[in-house]
């Protein structure tokens, strides 16, 4: 069952320091960009990830193809995908050990959802982390 509670999404939000966003896009009109800034400007690392402009740089960071090339240990996977394609970026997530997937407002597969969660991973679906930081009023993240 994804997470829908006020309180399962803060302690979410207040615990995790990195997110890879599958779906980022290097242009200013789309929501992944500006949802990228936010996340950045609430001190998270968020590490965009799309086969499509792999190599770019979005918001100063490096654009990767896949979750698999991350080296890096992953809190949250937030997916700015459709809801069928969601599905292959819950498995990625699975496999490089994330520790949560956030399925953005629109995106709803609960067969990926399910999958996520009998891995281990907590799931929330169809919200924006960058709404629910600030209705939630979730402080920002201060480095370890």
């Amino acid at each position: 069952m994804p997470v829908t509670d006020d309180a399962g999404i803060y302690r979410l939000l207040a615990s995790a320091r990195t997110i890879a966003l599958v779906g980022a896009s290097n242009r200013p009109n789309r929501p992944s960009y500006e949802v990228m800034s936010v996340l950045q400007q609430h001190g998270y690392r968020v590490i965009p990830v799309n086969p499509q402009i792999t190599g770019d740089h979005v918001h100063g960071e490096f654009v990767w193809r896949d979750l698999a090339q991350l080296g890096d240990p992953i809190d949250i996977v937030d997916i700015f995908r459709n809801s069928a394609a969601a599905g292959e970026a819950v498995d990625q997530a699975i496999a490089a050990g994330a520790k949560a997937v956030w399925m953005q407002l629109g995106v709803i597969n609960p067969a990926a959802a399910e999958r996520a969660e009998a891995a281990g991973l907590t799931v929330v679906m169809n919200r924006c982390p960058a709404i629910e930081l600030v209705r939630l009023s979730v402080p920002a993240v201060t480095a370890p």
